[in-house]
């Protein structure tokens, strides 16, 4: 049986993140006004392949959605999670 995972926002650090079986993955930030850009997602090696990142990049997602931002997906991770999945496509920044 998998750990559940429980993803959290941390404004304080700008990133979200899971902490799961001791490792800690993350989803980071910057934000400028009502521009979120995603600079960097790291699962360690111990996680990987478990879901983490899309668990962690679909949180922050929702999370920008909510409250009106547009993102830019510097992050190559997020970049390619954004161009798989339609629903977030709108969300970036023109």
């Amino acid at each position: 049986m998998s750990t559940p995972v429980t993803v959290v926002h941390n404004p304080a650090a700008s990133r979200y993140e899971a902490t799961v079986d001791g490792h800690l993955a993350v989803a980071e930030y910057t934000l400028d006004g009502t521009r979120q850009t995603f600079t960097h997602t790291f699962v360690p090696g111990e996680l990987r392949g478990r879901g983490i990142a899309e668990l962690l990049v679909r949180a922050a997602l929702e999370d920008a959605r909510t409250a009106g931002r547009r993102i830019v997906p510097q992050c190559s991770y997020v970049a390619r999670f954004v161009a798989r999945h339609a629903e977030y496509q709108a969300l970036v920044a023109g």
